[in-house]
């Protein structure tokens, strides 16, 4: 009995140590903060990005920051939840996409909505327009203006825009098409918390596979102290790359800092 006893312990200790180790998932992960830098006399632009799903670097930071910049913009992004807390009350307007929930901290919400009440800009992109922070409903109801909770198969669709003067659809196609995920903004009615600050949808999608009825694609949200602009297109480069994209986000810059 004692031999079978110690062959199993040693049988065990061998099957721990060959183990490989587990690994952390890299979206949990803080990146380190980047040397941020303003340019003088230019609206300031802070993406806050970085998460799963999608490749925030590559098309939410480097390639919008690219055309953000050749429109006259300053702009520095992070992914590090504590130097976007620290500077984004030097930025004009935030651009947010992330959906880290390492961002779901006192001191961040604080300084979110420290800007809000300042009057300055903000931006809510994709994954920025989801309900992605189960424990921070204020996010949802008072910046997003509710929020998706899912979306068609990444596919295409429409982009129909309804208030064609507004500034933020200056040179935008009355409609085009987009390859995109079709986010369900506010789909269920009965699900928008109460209290969810209203909308005026500046464009909408084609109706949906799933609901068979069009969704807010770019809308504000009404606050009575700052500009705020939900934007739920940009998956990939098949967005960031399109011509009608960068115009919405340009206006959507230029509009939340007047």
């Amino acid at each position: 009995m004692k031999h079978i006893l110690t062959t199993t312990l040693l049988a065990l200790t061998l099957s721990l140590q060959a183990a490989e180790p587990v690994k952390p998932n890299p979206a949990d992960i803080m990146p380190d903060a980047q040397p941020i830098a303003w340019e003088a006399g230019k609206t300031k632009v802070l993406i806050i990005a970085g998460g799963s799903s999608h490749d925030f670097k590559k098309w939410f930071e480097d390639a919008d920051s690219k055309f953000l910049k050749e429109a006259g913009f300053s702009v520095n992004c992070t992914e590090n939840s504590a130097q976007a807390t620290a500077e984004i009350k030097n930025a004009d307007v935030a651009i947010i996409s992330t959906n880290r929930k390492f961002f779901d901290t006192l001191e961040w919400r604080k300084a979110l909505f420290d800007h809000v009440a300042a009057g300055k800009g903000v931006i809510m992109l994709h994954p920025g327009t989801w309900y992605g922070f189960p424990q921070w409903a204020e996010l949802n109801a008072q910046i997003v203006g509710g929020g998706a909770r899912g979306h068609d198969k990444l596919g295409s669709f429409d982009v129909n825009v309804l208030k064609k003067d507004h500034p933020i659809m200056k040179g935008v196609p009355a409609s085009f098409k987009v390859e995109d995920e079709l986010y369900y903004m506010n789909a269920e009615a009965d699900k928008i918390p109460a209290g969810t600050a209203s909308i005026e949808v500046l464009a909408e999608t084609s109706p949906s596979v799933k609901y068979k009825q069009p969704h807010p694609s770019v809308w504000i949200t009404k606050n009575d102290t700052a500009k705020i602009v939900g934007i739920a297109l940009g998956h990939d480069q098949r967005v960031h790359d399109l011509e009608a994209f960068k115009a919405i986000l340009i206006n959507a810059v230029k509009w939340s800092v007047k």
